[in-house]
């Protein structure tokens, strides 16, 4: 059993910046690979960002790219999010999601095993 907490959500205008984190209780955290999803309301979840475990490679999804960074400190157990150009359409709950699979298998939410309840970002125009 993998238990998630995020941290970090907020209100912040647009252009602003906010770093989000997860933190995950186990001692095999290095053996998941992680990733971001959010939902905004009346809309699907969607996934946002995700890294593999011992290598940490790196994906986002298309509208993320060069504005979110995904990262995750293994010795602290804890997963990052750092979101920069923020825009009103980034508004949503953010949500972090842990896979049994030491590698990212897909970017479909069926693909992880373990999920946290959410932090609220929301985004002024």
């Amino acid at each position: 059993q993998v238990q998630l907490v995020e941290s970090g959500g907020g209100l912040v205008q647009a252009g602003g910046s906010l770093r989000l984190s997860c933190a995950a209780s186990g001692r095999t955290f290095i053996g998941y690979s992680m990733a971001w999803f959010r939902q905004a309301p009346g809309k699907e979840r969607e996934f946002v960002s995700g890294i593999s475990g011992i290598y940490s490679h790196t994906y986002y999804a298309d509208s993320m790219k060069g504005r979110f960074t995904i990262s995750r400190d293994n010795a602290k157990n804890t997963l990052y999010l750092q979101m920069n150009s923020l825009k009103p359409e980034d508004t949503a709950v953010y949500s972090c999601a842990a896979s049994t699979s030491n590698t990212i298998r897909g970017i479909s939410q069926y693909e992880f095993d373990y999920w946290g309840q959410g932090t609220q970002v929301t985004v002024s125009s």
